[in-house]
């Protein structure tokens, strides 16, 4: 944790500069120290320094930096739109390294490819090299990094420490549940280090995106495929992030913006499974004129009653059905019962009204996504864990689209999907569907039914016949006496001493001469000059009978 907050002091964004005015005086003081350690480059924004920052710390805070940029609500829009360029790419490890981890997984490399060449994209967990297998082609060899496991393991444990640490000392971050999300990216990277996994999630995930034809997928090669080391079908094409060599290939922006958004939608309502890190990076344009999706170590899932409340929170928007859409809130647990749903539709409706219809260069993000915060906030909306991958890649999906197409209409883009998994999961034949389907489940309740009561028959027989068990007395506690015993003995020890006092015999005092005792006599209140000068007399009088009692009368 000293070294993470040595480099983000360093690159100026543990206490950034551009918010000095809004730090108390503490802050302040503190800022002015770590300004002598920041090494600051003119014209770079605080987004821009902090994904530098994460670079120099290592692939799990990478990972990390590109989770945040999906919470804006956490780091602020303009810095999260700039932490969305963090495209995990970094310096590449030797290939001599590359080639030891192939021959101690797959048993050797020269009967399994005819070469392998320099590392040709390398990431913060593994990096890809082009070979030659003998009677198929060209492929991808994905290779993982050196002790990566342990770097991660570490350094996804500092930061939940670090997590914690804030949600101890900042009260209001834990509706943003710091820790959980710490979990979720901790969880998700767990995946990744284990490229069997991913292989799994390739072939599964080419199986469901074959069915809607949006994108393409590899087929990966399980004879040459182990934990470490993963080969795959190479894919000739152009990566979205190369803008000008897409117009030179003559790529349909506007329909690979539609393909992108419909692609994730598809897979994620009707399959509840989906490629969770589509940017643009992980995304090609093929020279056979398809969109095909690359890296599977990140994928999501979610439930089909999850799905259900996208799917009518979405629908309820298309329709501009607000109070649906906070009705599908409540059900789905996501608002506090406290709100009504009358409160909740109102905000929604201003959240929907302004943007509904327009295109995406006509709708200021920015100003969208503040608003949309100050609701959650306003009504108490905690982060949900099982919907992180799913919130992350949706707001992926947006901006890889609107960065092809500028004019992009995420809403008309994604009405066919909604509305046909509406349509199949909400229509009549849907409700017919699931009243069998309940049917079912109540015959095989009643089916059942006697092995239950023959159960709850042996259960009471067995109670019948054994002794009540006699309940203890506060008495007979056994905790009782080693607690009395235990506060005895601290008494004991640390407890008052007595100390034994010296008999004094009492002084005989000087008889006195009693004075006659006047009768209270009322009297004007006292002046504070004058109370105060009769206080100085009558403390020198005291003075004079201490000193000489002999010149009483």
């Amino acid at each position: 944790m000293i070294r993470v907050a040595w480099t983000l002091a360093r690159f100026d964004v543990l206490l950034p500069s551009e918010y000095y005015d809004r730090y108390p005086t503490s802050l302040q003081a503190t800022h002015t120290v770590l300004s002598l350690i920041a090494k600051r480059k003119r014209g770079r924004s605080v987004g821009e320094r902090l994904a530098k920052a994460l670079e120099r710390l290592g692939p799990a805070y990478v990972k990390v930096g590109q989770f945040l940029a999906t919470r804006p609500d956490m780091i602020g829009v303009t810095v999260a739109q700039e932490l969305g360029r963090l495209k995990d790419r970094l310096p590449p490890f030797a290939r001599t390294v590359a080639l030891d981890t192939i021959n101690a997984e797959l048993g050797g490399t020269e009967e399994l490819f005819a070469g392998i060449s320099e590392a040709m994209a390398a990431a913060s967990i593994a990096q890809v090299h082009q070979a030659i297998v003998p009677r198929q082609g060209v492929v991808a060899i994905k290779v993982m990094r050196p002790r990566i496991e342990k770097k991660m393991a570490k350094e996804m444990a500092a930061l939940r420490f670090l997590a914690q640490a804030i949600e101890f000392f900042s009260p209001r971050s834990r509706r943003l549940e710091p820790v959980q999300f710490i979990d979720t990216v901790k969880a998700a990277t767990e995946r990744e280090l284990d490229l069997r996994l991913e292989a799994g999630a390739a072939a599964e995930f080419r199986e469901v995106a074959e069915k809607d034809g949006y994108l393409s997928v590899p087929e990966i090669d399980w004879s040459r495929s182990s934990k470490r080391v993963m080969t795959l079908d190479w894919i000739d094409g152009v990566p979205l992030t190369d803008s000008r060599a897409l117009d030179k290939a003559g790529a349909d922006r506007s329909e690979l913006a539609i393909k992108i958004t419909r692609g994730f939608l598809a897979a994620a309502l009707d399959y509840g499974f989906f490629h969770a890190d589509m940017h643009e990076g992980n995304l090609m344009y093929g020279k056979d004129g398809k969109l095909w999706i690359v890296d599977f170590g990140i994928m999501g899932r979610i439930g089909h009653k999850e799905r259900r409340y996208l799917a009518e929170i979405l629908y309820g928007f298309l329709r501009r059905d607000y109070r649906r859409v906070a009705e599908v809130h409540q059900e789905a647990g996501y608002v506090p019962e406290k709100f009504t749903v009358e409160e909740f539709a109102q905000a929604l409706r201003a959240i929907g009204e302004p943007i509904f219809g327009k295109t995406a260069d006509s709708i200021s993000m920015s100003r969208l996504l503040l608003q949309l915060f100050d609701v959650t906030h306003m009504f108490g909306m905690h982060l949900r864990p099982e919907l992180v991958l799913l919130q992350k890649t949706m707001v992926q999906v947006e901006g890889v689209a609107r960065g092809l197409d500028p004019k992009h209409d995420m809403w008309t883009a994604a009405r066919p999907i909604v509305e046909r998994w509406v349509e199949r999961e909400l229509g009549a034949e849907a409700i017919a569907k699931r009243a069998i389907d309940e049917v079912g489940h109540g015959l095989g309740a009643l089916r059942r039914l006697p092995h239950t009561l023959i159960a709850l028959e042996a259960a009471a027989r067995k109670v019948s016949t054994e002794a009540p068990r006699e309940e203890r007395k506060w008495y007979q506690m056994p905790a009782f006496w080693l607690g009395l015993v235990g506060g005895a003995l601290i008494m004991f020890v640390f407890g008052p001493r007595s100390v034994e006092r010296e008999v004094v015999q009492p002084t005989p005092e000087p008889a006195r001469i009693e004075q006659p005792v006047a009768p209270p006599v009322a009297t004007a209140p006292i002046p504070p000059a004058v109370e105060e000068a009769q206080e100085t007399t009558g403390a020198a009088d005291t003075e004079a009978e201490t000193a000489t009692p002999e010149a009483q009368p």
